[in-house]
């Protein structure tokens, strides 16, 4: 019995730092296992907006070469041309996705005003998708990246201007 209490609080005190650890960062959920003990935390994100349907990227269709080209930072450092706003950077390592789904119209684009909390595009991480959301509200001057491209944590997904 004695066994059995030390265990509960463990437990407790794990999900505890876990929890923080959601608090603390931009992900919808964290497990732990180690041994035969398996904590899984998870929290609710709200959206704004109608309830979203997500589906798996589509496979790769031909396309105009200017559609399918992905955005990439020219080599030469004369050429990177200094931008104006705020760079709203990617919390995690994923898949971004500019709708919520293949058919669907993007979340925004370039000139649309945007409130803070409004959804700005999706990333996929470990096969849950993360709504990446406008720190402020403001207006979308540029979107950094391609649908379906490959993003690194910290990199800068979508540019907000006041």
């Amino acid at each position: 019995m004695a066994d059995d209490k030390k265990h509960a609080e463990i437990d407790a005190a794990l999900v505890r730092q876990l929890a923080e650890i959601l608090n603390e960062t931009d992900l919808t959920e964290v497990e732990v296992e180690r041994g035969e003990l398996r904590i899984r935390v998870a929290r609710e994100v709200t959206v704004n907006a109608a309830p979203v349907q997500y589906a798996a990227a589509p496979a790769p269709v031909a396309a105009p070469a200017a559609a399918a080209a992905p955005v990439s930072m020219p080599s030469d450092p004369a050429t990177i041309v200094a931008r104006a706003g705020e760079e709203v950077k990617s919390p995690m390592v994923g898949t971004a996705y500019l709708q919520p789904s293949p058919e669907a119209a993007p979340f925004v684009q370039p000139g649309d005003k945007v409130k803070k909390g409004q959804t700005l595009l999706i990333v996929e991480a470990m096969k849950t998708m993360n709504p990446i959301q406008a720190p402020r509200d403001g207006v979308v001057a540029d979107i950094l990246v391609g649908d379906g491209q490959p993003v690194e944590f910290g990199e800068p997904l979508v540019l907000l201007e006041a």
